[in-house]
């Protein structure tokens, strides 16, 4: 049996909700969607929640609603998914990149400060999108003091991050960000199948990305001899979650507390008995915790392909996040030098993701393990 390194889970619980929703009025825009967001809302300490298609339009909303343009620059860490660095593309600005910290493997607010210093004022970005690789908080307070100096936007990419605390509180309440992006992938730590969510504490920024989710239209404009009556007043995008997605949403979200323990303790069980003596994990920053969405081990490079190509043979399946943006076909053509990202340079040789996922048995773990270590110890 073939061991993956993310899987979702799925109740029966789960299916039943659905189920209600394909019996019911609804499939699209209906009471699911509402009581998704109200729910989120309460969960996560924000003042507005908005829930979209997928994260990838989350993002790509949030930069619209912060107003990048094409003569903005937008900043994030390398070591992403490229949904984290399109959206800027997406709105026709620019972007760069600020090297990831050796120990936390986000973004590193000093490498991002000593950038900043070293800009000049027509070229400091519009917005830093900070990414909460596989569920370990950024240093979010140190990115917010920068962020009042140079006057530019925080976007959290949560993503991976849903549940995650920084300085006891929760991710998505937005204490240091203008918006925070949480993702529904079937891999995430809840799934809504696709979809994502945009979370923020401005009305202003909610009315404009709630807008824009849903082709520009303003329905606020009907009275009782008017009740059909609609105007597109921007140029929007249909970016909807569905009722069905909202209602997997639910469902998945009473479960986020039983989630977010049981992978706390896989992650225990890695530390616990890998050799590391002979690799290193992501540090966690003090106060945090995180949802280990991901659990990722760095190696050796004249490591890693036999640690990785043994496992393989023994069905079970590892990753890689990420390859630095940077070095994708696409990005080549702007010219990135290498060279200015020696710690993400570093980690792309030596990171490997390791399974982790609620139902992942305690004996298929140990066995990753004593694989890892054997492959140490040669």
């Amino acid at each position: 049996m073939l061991v993956p390194y993310a899987r979702q889970q799925i109740s029966k619980n789960d299916i039943n909700n659905v189920v209600k929703v394909l019996k019911s009025n609804f499939l699209t825009t209906g009471p699911q969607v509402q009581l998704f967001e109200n729910n989120l809302k309460k969960k996560f300490s924000s003042k507005y929640v908005s829930v979209v298609n997928s994260a990838t339009s989350a993002l790509h909303l949030a930069c619209l609603s912060l107003g990048l343009e094409k003569k903005d620059i937008l900043w994030t860490t390398p070591i992403s998914f490229v949904a984290s660095s399109n959206c800027g593309i997406y709105c026709g600005s620019k972007v760069d990149f600020v090297d990831i910290d050796k120990d936390t493997f986000n973004i590193c607010s000093k490498k991002l400060e000593i950038k900043l210093k070293k800009t000049p004022k027509n070229k400091l970005p519009t917005v830093v999108v900070v990414v909460h690789l596989s569920g370990h908080p950024a240093n979010l307070k140190e990115i917010k003091k920068l962020s009042n100096k140079y006057n530019f936007k925080i976007i959290e990419d949560a993503s991976h991050a849903v549940g995650s605390f920084y300085e006891n509180n929760p991710i998505g309440n937005c204490k240091y960000s203008d918006i925070c992006i949480f993702s529904f992938h079937p891999i995430k730590i809840i799934t809504t199948g696709e979809g994502g969510a945009l979370l923020t504490n401005s009305k202003k920024i909610y009315k404009k990305f709630s807008l824009l989710r849903s082709h520009g239209i303003n329905k606020n404009l009907k009275s009782k001899s008017n009740y059909w009556f609609y105007d597109q007043i921007s140029l929007g995008y249909n970016y909807r979650m569905n009722e069905i997605e909202a209602a997997l949403g639910i469902s998945q979200l009473k479960k986020l507390d039983k989630f977010l323990k049981e992978r706390d303790k896989i992650s225990k069980i890695y530390k616990k008995y890998l050799n590391y003596n002979k690799l290193t994990s992501q540090k966690l920053i003090e106060n945090c915790k995180s949802s280990f969405h991901l659990f990722i081990i760095r190696v050796k490079p004249s490591k890693r392909n036999l640690i990785c190509s043994d496992l393989k043979k023994n069905n079970i399946n590892t990753n890689l996040h990420y390859i630095p943006i940077y070095r994708h076909s696409f990005y080549k053509k702007y010219g990135f030098k290498y060279s200015n990202f020696k710690n993400a340079e570093r980690y792309y040789q030596e990171a490997i993701s390791l399974p982790i996922y609620c139902g992942l048995k305690k004996n298929t773990q140990m066995k990753i393990i004593k694989i890892i270590n054997k492959n140490l110890a040669q």
